[in-house]
């Protein structure tokens, strides 16, 4: 009787221990399937490098249309295409390559800042958005300076004789 609770003991033993093997295996041929599609999609991902994401105009004189050109490349290994640029305020509009830009290839995005009526400091945003991966899709672009007032001229009184 003790030899067969020992055999039957020993048997269930090692089914569950077989089982336990298959189910590792398994999981790792499942983590290497997965590890093959991460790096299927990784395969082909754009991503952009600006030379400079801030730019200082100093100060200008209101009235001046202030135009900069943010230069980037595409150091990723599939086309990059910027699907939306939105600057901050209507004050500013912005420009950009609309065209897909190839892996190693430049492209750029250009902002200019109507400063009439803007008199003093300013700090502008242009939101870039683009077909890179969801966490890291998105790039923001700074203008800044002063805008100062334009000298106000005098105006000469209009004199009309009378009759």
């Amino acid at each position: 009787m003790k030899k067969i609770v020992l055999i039957a003991l020993l048997s269930i033993g090692l089914v569950g221990l077989t089982d336990a093997q298959r189910g590792k295996k398994s999981k790792k041929a499942t983590q290497k399937e997965d590890d093959k599609k991460i790096e299927i999609v990784a395969d082909g991902v754009p991503k952009i490098k600006f030379n400079e994401i801030i730019h200082d105009f100093g100060n200008i004189t209101e009235g001046t249309q202030a135009t900069f050109t943010f230069e980037f490349v595409n150091t990723g290994n599939a086309p990059l295409l910027l699907e939306s640029v939105q600057a901050s305020c209507g004050c500013t509009t912005p420009e950009w390559s609309k065209e897909p830009v190839a892996p190693g290839k430049k492209g750029k995005v250009t902002a200019t800042f109507n400063s009439s009526g803007r008199p003093g400091n300013f700090t502008k945003t242009i939101t870039v958005k683009y077909n890179g991966p969801a966490e890291s899709n998105t790039e923001f672009l700074t203008i800044k300076g002063f805008v100062e007032q334009a000298p106000v001229t005098p105006q000469t009184p209009v004199v009309t004789p009378n009759n």
